[in-house]
């Protein structure tokens, strides 16, 4: 079975689901990819008067009739009509009518059949448009069965990746994605044939061997049927796992494309993080902290940060970590110039990023190196690491058979690893500019397998609207699914504005003083929401508020409680980034992940998701301050996270929340764990204090990882374990296992769906004070506080 790229299309044999745009096409058919939902590359579209359609129908056994089946698309046409449309359909000098019905819209698809004469062996049929009026339709898949038989499943994809969602407007649609590793017939053909060897030891490149000229192939065959998890852990054995980034990038990360200087950083933001009890982890600095110019410069700017050591240092004793947005060019007037070219032996090129803007090639050692040493001093002055914004204005990578972008992304991870433990970069992924076209499905021949091993995925410039935030829910999983990426970052409040309400708080730019434009309270709260339960939580905007205290009391209140959350979440979501690394499944999966036996489950991935294996996540994407959700619950049964209300899963119900809840859902039996307190944090907090909290409806466990946050040489799991009986629920977290130990620990255990207070609490082998457990009536939690006690001793906690 050669990889698609070195095999010539031969036929359709018989029986099998084969795609249309393999086939012949004639007149004004194209091929398109405007449309979700198809089966392979695309599917054949511009079906009009005069186009036609022809497959060679393989391996037919006998003379006789079959049936042909096509899956299509039937919305409203150019013409305005929307009805049923027909083709004709000719085979063997017979020639009958297809009959195409309409579907919802252009997004939805089904299948027609109609009968054909075939003889033995290979026949053409061809589709035909005779009529102004008929066709007019998408064409995804032809299959040709026996008599009676069920058209075959299509090769579909599940999810998709996408390099950016730049000026993307969810209002708009959907984006077209490019399909990766999970199929719904349960199989993939993974054609690294045009990929260079990376040697991970050596860090160097090596091509392809010629074997004498002959096309090489390189082609892996991954069966998974519907043990998706499986899929991805061998992709993961294969291409390397997603990376474990340090553990304070999973918690709250501040972002902003907006002048800022050391002093605003030193005395406004961050006292306003402390005083409004907001966490912090992360503080990036977008372009403008450049000289001598702002896009293209490679120094700090010493007039907005006066002593760049000296800031770095303030930031790091704050517990925060830093990163520097940078470009991937630079002036041949910038003072930095004159030794980058001598470095690059005189082969830096001028390019289309300016008059006097210089690119690299960084499959150039030499060029490699002077685009490298650029990062030298602001590295030493403290920076830890890149966000390398809007790859490549031109530079390239002029090995064969290396993505541009996966190879300087590699390069970056290097870079940062002495100064974070784990070196990753913050940067777009799966192809670069050059390769065909920016905003669009990107699928450069090497594929996207290598990114997930040393970038966290920036998904880029987005518009603030909420059909781009509902479209956000489904992205991230759909790119976990299709790629085994993890780490991925969206712009949370999206960066593009486009509500046109104003902000209060100005700016200088251009030497003008303009005033930031902020987005409506609901939408705010419901975007911070979203990033709560989002592998990376990032706020960030295009000289627009983001802030809490920058919105209205409710929005205020929902975002400060929603990011606290998410730093309280660092120990399960690090959790999860740990089994990522280690099995190659996801932080966020799609619910098909899950349930990959339910059909429900494959309808409700674009709106909602699970965190990890046991919350189900469906955020709120409609205006309002109070807003209903349909949620489909999987069998089994659920619990709101935050008001307690006990759900009964294979059903679908509508779900209400104001702005200080979010529709989120514990599975019968399973388990989070979570810091206790709020803290400003990661680095400031040790884990000293820890809340598990269990859902009622069966038992289940979880298995706590720590480590010192930037390695793990030495690391501990805690097996917590929940356990229904007969007039009991009990929690035990057994002792860690392993070199990471916490000198003393207070757990506190929360249990959900608890409909009355309790008579008494049993804490190990006695009864607790009734100082030590509190009964929520309003919502139904049972809130268990065991003593402090060394790290290493277990608990039990029974009611």
């Amino acid at each position: 079975f050669p990889p698609a790229s070195a095999r010539a299309f031969t036929g359709c044999p018989a029986g099998v689901s084969c795609e249309a745009e393999a086939g012949l096409r004639a007149g004004s058919a194209v091929v398109a990819t405007d449309h979700p939902g198809y089966a392979g590359r695309g599917f054949v579209a511009e079906l009009n008067r005069g186009s036609s359609l022809t497959q060679r129908i393989t391996d037919v056994a006998t003379d006789g009739t079959y049936l042909l089946h096509v899956r299509y698309a039937n919305g409203t046409g150019g013409d305005g009509r929307h009805e049923t449309r027909t083709a004709s359909v000719a085979a063997n000098g017979v020639t009958r009518t297809l009959s195409l019905p309409v579907t919802d819209n252009w997004d939805a698809w089904k299948t027609a059949s109609v009968p054909v004469d075939l003889k033995a062996g290979a026949n053409d049929v061809v589709l035909g448009c005779p009529e102004d009026t008929s066709c007019h339709v998408n064409i995804d898949t032809v299959a040709v069965t026996a008599p009676g038989a069920a058209a075959p499943q299509p090769h579909l994809a599940l999810g998709g990746y996408r390099r950016g969602l730049d000026g993307v407007n969810g209002d708009n649609g959907n984006p077209s994605l490019t399909e990766g590793l999970l199929h719904q017939d349960g199989w993939y053909l993974l054609d690294d044939s045009p990929s260079a060897l990376y040697d991970t030891a050596t860090k160097t490149v090596t091509q392809r061997p010629s074997h004498g000229g002959s096309p090489y192939q390189d082609g892996y065959v991954f069966t998974f049927g519907h043990d998706y998890k499986a899929g991805l852990r061998d992709l993961a054995t294969l291409t390397g796992p997603p990376e474990l980034l340090p553990r304070w990038a999973y918690g709250v990360w501040y972002s902003e494309y907006i002048d800022r200087t050391a002093a605003d950083y030193r005395d406004t933001i961050l006292p306003r993080f402390r005083s409004e009890g907001v966490p912090l982890d992360v503080l990036v600095t977008d372009t403008d902290f450049k000289a001598p110019d702002t896009w293209n410069g490679w120094q700090i700017d010493t007039n907005k940060f006066p002593d760049p050591a000296g800031f770095f240092a303030w930031s790091k004793a704050q517990g925060l970590h830093n990163t520097l947005n940078t470009h991937p060019s630079i002036m041949g007037s910038d003072p930095q110039f004159a030794r980058a070219q001598a470095t690059a032996k005189g082969k830096l090129a001028k390019s289309g990023c300016g008059t006097d803007c210089y690119v690299f090639d960084w499959g150039d050692p030499d060029q490699l190196k002077a685009y490298l040493d650029l990062h030298a001093d602001m590295m030493k002055q403290g920076n830890d690491f890149w966000w390398l914004d809007w790859c490549c204005d031109a530079s390239k990578s002029s090995l064969a058979g290396v993505t541009p972008d996966a190879w300087i992304n590699q390069q970056y991870a290097d870079l940062a690893a002495p100064a974070t433990g784990r070196g990753f970069v913050t940067s777009r992924a799966y192809g670069s500019l050059q390769a065909g076209g920016y905003g669009g499905p990107i699928g450069l021949s090497t594929g996207p397998w290598a990114d997930k091993r040393s970038t966290l995925h920036f998904t880029g410039d987005t518009s603030s609207t909420w059909g781009t935030l509902r479209m956000e829910v489904g992205i991230t999983p759909a790119e976990s699914a299709a790629t085994g990426m993890s780490a991925i970052s969206h712009d949370i409040g999206g960066h593009n504005d486009t509500t046109g309400l104003r902000g209060s708080e100005t700016y200088t730019s251009g030497g003008q003083q303009r005033q930031t434009v902020k987005l409506p309270d609901d939408m705010y709260a419901r975007w911070v929401q979203l990033g709560t339960f989002q592998p990376i939580d990032r706020l960030h905007s295009n000289h627009s508020d983001r802030l809490p205290w920058q919105y209205g009391d409710a929005a205020k209140a929902s975002a400060t409680k929603f990011l606290n959350l998410r730093e309280n979440l660092v120990p399960y979501t690090y959790t999860l980034a740990q089994e990522a690394a280690t099995t190659g499944v996801p932080v966020v999966r799609p619910t098909y992940l899950e349930y990959p036996d339910d059909p429900a489950a494959y309808a409700a991935a674009s709106s909602e998701y699970f965190y990890g294996p046991d919350l189900l996540v469906a955020p709120v994407t409609t205006p309002g301050t109070s807003a209903t959700t349909s949620v489909w619950f999987p069998p089994g049964q659920w619990t709101d996270y935050f008001s307690g209300k006990v759900y009964t899963g294979g059903t679908t119900q509508q779900v209400t929340s104001d702005l200080g809840t979010m529709p989120v859902f514990l599975r019968g039996g399973g388990i989070t764990a979570t810091r206790t307190a709020d803290v400003p944090n990661d680095v400031q907090s040790p884990l000293d204090r820890v809340t598990v909290t269990v859902a009622p409806g069966g038992s289940g466990s979880f298995s706590l990882y720590e480590d010192n946050g930037t390695s793990s040489a030495q690391s501990s799991t805690t097996k917590i374990t929940y356990a229904e009986r007969a007039g009991s629920r009990t929690v035990t977290v057994a002792p860690p296992q392993g070199r990471y130990q916490v000198a003393d620990r207070e757990w506190t255990v929360k249990f959900l769906g608890v409909a009355a207070a309790p008579s008494r609490v049993m804490v190990g082998a006695g009864w607790a004070p009734a100082s030590a457990w509190s009964w929520d009536a309003a919502t139904k939690t049972l809130t268990v506080k065991a003593p402090a006690r060394p790290g290493r001793a277990p608990v039990t906690v029974t009611y």
